[in-house]
């Protein structure tokens, strides 16, 4: 039984709008669960249920974690708390009622990669994004919005840019759609509330004119700032609700018995204690790519055997990263250590908008069409991936690569029609013989292995834009034992001897996947950028970041820091929030490696 605090105690007596306040690990989500179960024991009707809303399937992971781990927690309690994020939660109040707002009766998800790709001809008529001056990343903006609008209106095709400022017009506007959404959820906790958007907020305020709401928020953990989270949402809330306030920030569950929080505490403040802060490490290195890929590797070695050795099955090691370009450095460092070190299994934590579209291009492979216009069509899903492939912020050079295949292809079949041979210096001539190696595999109804067979041949071939390809798809996960995916793919073999469906198939597995809130926590070594740890939780956690590029003994360059290029500047608290959240996520330890020529700056404490 979870032993309750007096503060989290009053969280439980207390009546009506709550704002619950806490650090790291403080217990909020757990006496959330325990307040949602009280809940559902003395004031909900039949039918009625709890809604626990989220940012990120990763938070629902936890929180389903959470609840199956309280055992004081009923069967039938559990089954009245809903536990889902915003994006699906608002997905399901626009299917239903979205012609309110000016959508279609029918209408689809047009998923990151997709609208990506929807927009890429836009972004394509203007400069690289930090080359803009300010009226040009207006005018930028303007005519993306209106496209969004028109995909959705005209095409039935829904961003998910568009999903909390329709339905906070819906709710605004619909006192019938707002008093059917509070009868299903008189109550409804709001996780992470610190990082709620213009847009969410809006929301939150028509939920909270007929529902109950719980807010469970760490202002120190707004980290978010990019996406809209304002400063002042907790004051908003204070105002609009006048809630009973619940202070957990002097309590530490998740990492008991240690110094983590407090180390993540003196961060905040840049002053740190002279005694060793017991669960805390740091590691430097060499400032040059060899010697810190070989030191992070030697303490990712060091800590698996620890946590092998306590026994646990489902032990958890993360390495945290500034970048997203560093995820994938470090993700091929473990891949192919150093020397004779075998290569460490992990799974890398990426933007998923290239794994996705890379998926694709192999998927349509599968399919082994051999009608004529069949290499056209791959040659589109192709130029898809490109496209797409930099989600919100495509390089010029993708975009550029699309159009020029697009422009290859076109001169390509002008020559067929003319019954000419094709050029011998075209872009295309590799692209075509990887095409055909992969549509002669003999395939054999076993979805991994097919889809491992054609990734290799694409790996293999001599077109270096499909081994990209290959290497972007291994960062896909939907194809172990049991998924939907490899579930949906064998039945398609079996239902017409091929996999004639494959690509339809893995675009909807994907779409689903956006929504799917049964994930099981990470387990093993996993690597992710320092934002995507937020709201998770691991046995170990390893920070690492960039080091100083000298020429002459003189730094030239600093990429790949916790704080851009390490420089000190005033009080830098949004980068202290970030590693206090980084550092936060460890129940037994955090080490943290950092240059030794050039220590992270928010380690050196402030005068």
């Amino acid at each position: 039984m979870f032993y309750l605090t007096p503060a989290q105690k009053d969280v439980l007596k207390e009546d009506g709008h709550q704002l619950v306040v806490g650090g790291p690990g403080s217990g909020k989500t757990t006496v959330s669960i325990l307040k949602a179960a009280k809940i559902a024991r003395e004031k909900l009707r039949p039918g009625q249920r709890i809604l626990f809303l989220s940012f990120a399937r990763a938070t629902v992971s936890r929180v389903f974690e959470a609840i199956d781990e309280e055992q004081s927690v009923t069967k039938e309690e559990k089954k009245r708390i809903e536990v889902d994020t915003y994006h699906s939660f608002f997905w399901r109040l626009l299917k239903a009622h979205g012609y309110l707002v000016g959508f279609p009766r029918r209408m689809a998800i047009l998923t990151p990669p997709n609208e990506a790709i929807a927009l890429s001809a836009i972004r394509s008529a203007f400069k690289a994004p930090s080359k803009l001056t300010e009226e040009e990343k207006a005018q930028k903006a303007a005519l993306e919005i209106a496209e969004r609008m028109r995909l959705a209106t005209e095409e039935g095709k829904i961003c998910f840019d568009l999903f909390a400022e329709r339905v906070a017009v819906l709710l605004h506007g619909s006192a019938k759609v707002r008093n059917l959404v509070s009868t299903m959820y008189p109550f409804i906790i709001l996780d992470e509330f610190q990082d709620t958007s213009a847009q969410q907020w809006h929301v939150v305020q028509a939920l909270g004119k007929s529902s109950t709401l719980i807010a469970l928020a760490d202002p120190e953990q707004r980290i978010f700032d990019f996406i809209g989270a304002d400063p002042e949402r907790l004051d908003h809330f204070r105002e609009a609700f006048k809630p009973s306030e619940h202070d957990l920030a002097g309590d530490n569950h998740r990492s008991k018995g240690t110094d983590i929080a407090l180390f993540g505490n003196h961060l905040l403040t840049g002053k740190f204690r002279e005694e060793a802060y017991q669960g805390m490490d740091y590691e430097g290195f060499a400032s040059n790519p060899n010697q810190a890929f070989a030191s992070l590797v030697a303490q990712v070695l060091k800590a698996r055997k620890r946590l092998i050795a306590t026994g646990s099955r489902d032990w958890s090691l993360a390495i945290l990263v500034p970048t997203k370009r560093m995820t994938r450095l470090v993700s091929d460092k473990l891949r192919e250590p150093l020397g004779n070190v075998p290569p460490i299994s992990h799974t890398a934590v990426v933007d998923m908008e290239g794994p996705i579209l890379a998926a694709e291009v192999i998927a349509f492979l599968l399919q082994q069409r051999s009608h004529a216009g069949c290499f056209d069509e791959f040659v589109d899903v192709l130029c898809s991936y490109f496209s797409g492939r930099g989600g919100q912020s495509p390089t010029k050079g993708d975009l550029t690569e699309a159009m020029r295949f697009r422009s290859a292809l076109g001169k390509w079949n002008d020559c067929l029609a003319k019954g000419k041979a094709v050029p011998a210096n075209s872009v295309l001539q590799a692209t075509f013989a990887v095409h055909e190696a992969a549509t002669a595999i003999a395939l054999t109804g076993q979805p991994d292995g097919d889809w491992t067979a054609i990734r290799a041949v694409l790996d293999a071939g001599a077109c270096t834009r499909l081994a990209e390809v290959a290497k972007e798809a291994r960062n896909v996960r939907l194809l172990e034992r049991g998924t939907q995916l490899r579930q949906s793919l064998s039945q398609d073999w079996r239902d017409t001897g091929g996999y004639k469906n494959a690509l339809a198939v893995t675009r909807q597995a994907f779409v689903q996947e956006y929504f799917a809130t049964a994930h099981k926590p990470e387990t093993g070594v996993v690597v992710m950028n320092m934002h995507k740890a937020k709201g998770k939780q691991f046995d170990e956690v390893i920070i690492f970041e960039g080091w100083p590029k000298r020429y002459k003994g003189e730094i030239v360059g600093n990429p790949d820091r916790i704080v851009g290029g390490n420089v000190r500047a005033g009080a830098m608290m949004q980068a202290r929030q970030n590693l206090r959240v980084s550092v936060t996520r460890a129940k037994i330890r955090t080490t943290i490696m950092s240059p030794s020529d050039d220590v992270c700056v928010l380690l050196i404490p402030v005068e």
